[in-house]
């Protein structure tokens, strides 16, 4: 009754769209970083060199799983080793498998046929969010058959589950914080009338891209070669998402407007009643009045008033995020390490010996407490 598929072809890929995306929604996976249309543009500009590694998992002619797997010849620690991985990079908020139904039984299907192509040394599911059933489910099946794992921590991303009203949210914030939002309300107020532009016409999201572009490039990011600009495959795969706004009904695009013009800009994401930031930029002649925080203002008191759920900041825990909230939500990266010798010899290195020379480090700073 269980059929496991393997999917190696860009174009077998690219014919799942309808289907992917059905049984992501029957998953109720709440971000779009799973949806058909991301994972394409992400593969489209960051996939070469490696493989498609793509698992389907039908029951009873009905699609019920995918593990969005790739593989690749890399190195871990100097050792030469065949990894397969979830397709994901530090664009990628987060991944995981899409698990909609009869999930015992997908789970272990997936396992048994990635157990039995012997084709890897390390399996690595990286950036699995917290409450993930994949992490625990897979390192139990592992675990099962004797194969060694091991939990990475990532990023804690803030995020802000959304009270009824701003008053209610405002309550929660220093009065320092507000004081200081006061403050450059103020500042603002006297160049122009501030005002948020949320983008969701997939014809507006698209003349407006350039508008977007040229914010999150200017600044500091472009002097430290982080802005969208800085690299070409970076720059195609944001691109693609605005040119194909009418595929990706979950895009958006938030300026801060002031007088007019516009100061402050996000690539932005609505799904599942959750409001997501994905690349922001500002410029740096209207510093002052830190059009950034204040883009951040109007844009939770839209959510507010919207009645979404939660307003999530994406990526680490910096701190300009970590004034607005204090809750954030951990990611874990899953390593399963096959029977092979070269396999066996990484597994003590990365949990057992590169931890122990950190605190060894640590102790041996000049910093360090003891």
């Amino acid at each position: 009754m269980y059929s496991v598929e393997l999917i190696t072809e860009p174009a077998d890929f690219l014919a799942l769209g309808s289907a992917w995306n059905d049984l992501v929604d029957r998953a109720r996976i709440p971000h779009p970083f799973l949806r058909h249309e991301w994972l394409r543009a992400w593969w489209e500009c960051f996939g070469r060199p490696h493989q498609l590694h793509i698992l389907t998992v039908t029951y009873q002619d009905r699609l019920c799983a995918i593990a969005p797997l790739m593989s690749e010849r890399t190195q871990m620690y100097g050792v030469p080793i065949r990894r397969l991985r979830l397709m994901h990079n530090d664009h990628t908020p987060r991944a995981d498998f899409i698990v909609a139904e009869q999930a015992d039984e997908a789970y272990q299907a997936i396992w048994e046929t990635l157990l039995h192509t012997n084709d890897w040394d390390v399996l690595q599911l990286g950036q699995l969010p917290a409450g993930s059933a994949t992490r625990d489910r897979v390192r139990t099946l592992a675990a099962g058959r004797g194969h060694a794992t091991g939990i990475w921590q990532s990023s804690a991303s803030p995020y802000l589950a959304l009270p009824g009203s701003w008053d209610a949210y405002a309550a929660t914030l220093s009065s320092k914080f507000r004081q200081n939002l006061r403050n450059r309300l103020s500042r603002a107020a006297q160049l122009g009338d501030p005002m948020l532009e949320m983008l969701s016409d997939p014809a507006d999201i698209r003349a407006a891209s350039a508008d977007a572009m040229r914010l999150e490039n200017s600044g500091w990011k472009e002097r430290e070669g982080t802005a969208i600009e800085s690299d070409p495959a970076v720059k195609r795969f944001y691109t693609l998402l605005t040119d194909r706004a009418a595929d990706c009904r979950w895009l958006r695009l938030l300026f801060l407007s002031i007088g007019g013009r516009r100061i402050a800009a996000s690539l932005a994401a609505v799904h599942e009643n959750r409001l997501f930031l994905l690349k922001t930029g500002y410029d740096p002649e209207f510093g002052k009045c830190s059009p950034f925080k204040l883009l951040t203002y109007f844009a939770i008191h839209h959510a507010i008033d919207s009645h979404f759920d939660e307003f999530d900041f994406l990526g680490d825990a910096e701190p300009w995020k970590l004034e607005w909230t204090g809750q954030t939500r951990a990611h874990d990266w899953l390593f399963v390490f096959s029977g092979t010798p070269r396999a066996r010899l990484l597994h003590p290195i990365k949990f057992q010996f590169v931890p122990a020379l950190k605190r060894l480090q640590g102790c041996t700073s000049p910093h360090s407490r003891v």
